[in-house]
């Protein structure tokens, strides 16, 4: 013990001496609660611009369709302005949570690596956000175009809110999820799981099913849609080798 705290006023890295089970327990612990403040902080915020964020911003995909919109359930959208909140919170405080788990992940990384968290977090958040943003201004006006548009006049269209919620935020977060591939190809690559090598080789297959991926997010059998989807995956997935590969030498 004394030689550890010896080697620490000699200038170690105090993350560089070995943690126990129980400290990184402790760690996480502070972690997740440091993610949940910033999480609360920002609901709240969202929560004072509530009208704007349902009304302007969630709306409009079905404002643009034409679609008709209806509450079945007492305090409905009550409930449903509560849950946008929670979410546009989680979306939000997304750079504070993915500091708070790079810092938790940070001791097993190498010290010159750490100073890269910074931009780790930077970028993750980008790739999450910039997903959310293809969601909203490609993939949704597609997907309500047709739902509102398909079927016999002499049926109306009449969409519950709820339903239509859980579309709008489902697509989008699937999005964001999807374009974090760029960054889950670094650190797969960092732990020696992934290689460019294998990246390459299996290029025609992860060609197919990004089309296929493509086809079932994209509504009806327009094959412009399903092209317009299906590029952005391409590029992601040729991005992602692109970044495995400067992973790996990085690490050799």
């Amino acid at each position: 013990m004394e030689e550890q705290v010896l080697e620490n006023d000699e200038g170690i890295d105090s993350s560089d001496i070995e943690m126990s089970f129980l400290d990184h327990i402790e760690e996480l612990r502070w972690r997740i609660i440091y993610s949940l403040i910033g999480v609360f902080v920002f609901t709240v915020a969202a929560w004072i611009f509530i009208d704007p964020i349902v009304e302007v911003v969630l709306l409009k995909p079905a404002r643009d369709a034409n679609a008709s919109l209806q509450n079945l359930r007492p305090f409905g959208q009550l409930f449903l302005y509560i849950q946008v909140a929670i979410i546009v919170g989680i979306v939000i405080s997304l750079p504070n949570i993915f500091y708070q788990l790079w810092q938790f992940i940070s001791p097993a990384l190498k010290k010159k690596e750490r100073k890269h968290i910074v931009w780790i977090v930077f970028f993750s958040s980008f790739c999450f956000l910039s997903g959310i943003a293809f969601a909203y201004f490609v993939m949704l006006p597609l997907t309500m175009k047709f739902a509102a548009q398909f079927g016999t006049t002499e049926i109306a269209n009449e969409f519950a809110i709820d339903e239509y919620m859980s579309i709008i935020i489902s697509v989008m977060l699937a999005a964001g999820l999807v374009f974090e591939l760029p960054m889950i190809s670094f650190f797969l690559s960092k732990l020696g799981i992934l290689t460019p090598k294998f990246m390459r080789k299996y290029r025609r297959h992860a060609i197919v099913i990004i089309l296929v991926l493509a086809a079932f997010l994209t509504p009806g059998a327009d094959p412009v849609s399903q092209v317009i989807l299906a590029v952005p995956l391409v590029l992601l997935y040729e991005i992602s080798i692109f970044i495995s590969k400067l992973s790996v030498k990085k690490s050799v």
